[in-house]
């Protein structure tokens, strides 16, 4: 009777024509397995490569699975999906990484880490590898920012050599298809109370005679843009509330009179940029509202917020229009109210001082319920239940 051995190990390598590294990648794996005794396999998740890559992995003994949907991302779900693995350890197959030494990585992953990225700049980055550009701006910026935004134990979030707990990661339900994908996995992880760490690897520079896939300005400004996207709180709730609160109050209280603070005076041109401020504040305040309710529903943000998803069952279209209106027309009130006043004076000249100070407050108001009236519509369409495929 034949046992069959559970696969306890993928090494997955994402591929797109890297015939001139990919067969030294797939000996090293092959190499750390068999001094390890790992249990383990060999996946290349060919993204539509043409100079013979799938040939080459299947000549060394990897099993090629072909991705048809195009995007780093798109190749490492596609891989994922496939592989037999408990775990898989992720690594680009440019040579730029050792495949014969994941020991740190196993004894982590099976210490019961979902997720163990490794730390080039704790491990070493030899001469070359890595752009000035990327080593001492993109990779120290972005993740300095993952740090503050997720609370990610993380120092290099972008290295390309990681591993993880296969179905921890198909429970994060993983989506983006091009380099932020990176990124994604380690704030989902994060937000998802996954237990995250990190560990030494090298970086060398890699083997390939044509210039690499990955676009300094376009992929970097992709992480940047997913990594603010998904951090409404600090990006827009707090700063936009700042700005609201500070906005709204200087012009409520300038609409009675100019006010001065020790030697500074505020006067009507204060107030015009104060309404300003509030209605930039506001804004960022429902862009922050709708954003979240947009990633919970589609399953971005994990864990959910209890205390956001009652303040969403409070929210909707009809209740944010009814608040909208309100507003809207309480400054449209005090418009007209101005209108007859200007009328019974048979529309000649009015005093200018308080008559502007009045108007800006009452413009606020209608701006501010207009903003309000659309942000619930956006709303009601948000929570248009669709079929998905």
């Amino acid at each position: 009777m034949t046992t069959v051995q559970v696969i306890e190990l993928t090494i997955l390598m994402p591929c797109l024509n890297e015939a001139e590294t990919l067969a030294t990648c797939i000996d090293k794996a092959r190499g750390y397995l068999d001094r390890s005794g790992v249990v383990g396999e060999i996946v290349v998740a060919d993204n539509g490569s043409t100079d013979g890559s799938q040939a080459i992995a299947e000549a060394h003994g990897a099993r090629v699975v072909n991705v048809l949907d195009k995007g780093y991302g798109s190749a490492l779900l596609g891989g994922i999906a496939a592989a037999n693995g408990t775990y898989v350890i992720m690594g680009d197959a440019d040579d730029s990484y050792d495949f014969a030494d994941l020991d740190q990585f196993v004894a982590r992953l099976r210490a019961g880490d979902d997720l163990v990225m490794g730390n080039r700049f704790l491990g070493g980055i030899e001469p070359g590898a890595m752009p000035p550009l990327h080593k001492y701006l993109g990779n120290p910026v972005l993740s300095s920012i993952g740090r503050l935004f997720f609370r990610a134990p993380i120092r290099d979030f972008h290295c390309g050599l990681r591993g993880f707990n296969r179905q921890a990661m198909l429970d994060l339900h993983l989506q983006t298809t091009g380099m932020e994908f990176a990124s994604e996995m380690v704030v989902k992880a994060s937000l998802g109370g996954r237990r995250v760490s990190e560990v030494p690897t090298t970086l060398k520079k890699d083997g390939r005679s044509r210039p690499p896939h990955l676009r300094s300005w376009r992929d970097g400004w992709r992480h940047l843009r997913f990594l603010l996207i998904f951090s409404p709180r600090w990006l827009f709730l707090v700063p936009g509330t700042i700005a609201f609160a500070l906005g709204i109050l200087g012009t409520f209280i300038l609409t009675f009179g100019p006010f001065s603070i020790g030697e500074i005076g505020f006067d009507v041109a204060s107030q015009v940029y104060l309404a300003a401020i509030a209605v930039v504040g506001y804004q960022a305040v429902i862009f922050a509202i709708l954003s979240k309710i947009y990633a919970q529903h589609e399953g971005f943000r994990i864990p959910r917020s209890r205390n956001f998803d009652r303040l969403e069952k409070r929210i909707s279209l009809e209740s944010s229009a009814v608040v909208g209106l309100i507003l809207f027309l309480i400054g449209l009130t005090v418009a007209i109210l101005q209108l007859v006043m200007w009328g019974s004076t048979g529309f000649g000249a009015l005093e200018i001082d308080r008559t502007v100070r009045t108007a800006i407050s009452a413009a606020l108001l209608m701006m501010l319920g207009a903003q309000t009236i659309m942000a619930g519509m956006f709303l009601g369409v948000l929570s248009v239940v669709l079929k998905r495929s």
